[in-house]
């Protein structure tokens, strides 16, 4: 055999011997086909009534100075918190929720030359913010802030100050839902369900809370009327499920 065709012959037994060895390899990184699946959403909601009133109370006062405005403003607040405190509305349940001091102004007439207006005084306001534990007393305490000098405000938001009872049976009404859905799917495409690849919650909605409003006319008791409603909390789950063969 000539030195040609010796050389002939050991490239190809060196190519089929490569090919040999990198086919297996190509194989490996072939991509796996995913197994069949079914992803439902699943929905829970849970409503509760509150336990909690969060009012929203400002006083306003108005003077010919800044400064006499905000000492009028403060000395109101100062007996609306002491009466509170006397209501058995506890510190902690008492915050400072804002303070402003602004200018008025005096508008020339329609028939007055041009000119800018002009500051004839200045209001101050003080907005406190009050939990109240104990609902059955809203009405009375709206009623006894008025009478203390509140004379902005009033909305009042119920809440529940402890929201992880909901929170959980909402998310386990979610699972269960996205259970039931996964099985009507699976029984009207006639296949099985297997195990439960993954599970994930995308996002927590609460339900709107009831609002109303102090300046409302009073009951027959002479307080504030107050309906508490209900608060509902929800959350939705995605669920996959793998199809058994």
């Amino acid at each position: 055999m000539s030195k040609r065709a010796a050389t002939i012959v050991l490239g190809s037994a060196l190519a089929c011997a490569a090919a040999a060895l990198t086919a297996p390899a190509i194989a490996q990184q072939a991509p796996a086909q995913p197994s069949p699946r079914i992803s439902v959403a699943g929905e829970g909601e849970v409503s509760v009534a509150p336990d909690m009133a969060i009012l929203t109370l400002s006083v306003v006062r108005e003077a010919d100075t800044a400064r006499e405005a905000l000492s009028a403003s403060n000395e109101a607040m100062k007996q609306v918190l002491a009466g509170l405190k006397a209501a058995g509305i506890a510190e902690r349940d008492l915050q400072t929720a804002g303070l402003n001091i602004q200018p008025r102004y005096t508008q020339p007439g329609p028939q007055a030359k041009p000119q800018a207006p002009k500051i004839s005084g200045y209001s101050a306001s003080n907005a406190l913010t009050v939990r109240i534990r104990d609902l059955s007393a809203v009405g009375a305490i709206l009623d006894k802030t008025i009478s203390l000098g509140v004379n902005q405000g009033g909305d009042i938001s119920f809440v529940n100050d402890d929201l992880k009872p909901s929170l959980t049976e909402a998310r386990k009404r979610a699972v269960t839902d996205a259970m039931a859905r996964a099985r009507t799917l699976a029984d009207a495409a006639g296949v099985k369900l297997g195990r439960i690849l993954s599970i994930e919650e995308p996002s927590l909605r609460s339900g709107p809370m009831p609002m109303g409003k102090m300046m409302r006319a009073a009951a027959a008791d002479g307080f504030v009327p107050v309906e508490r409603g209900e608060n509902s909390y929800s959350t939705t789950v995605n669920l996959v499920f793998e199809i058994l063969p």
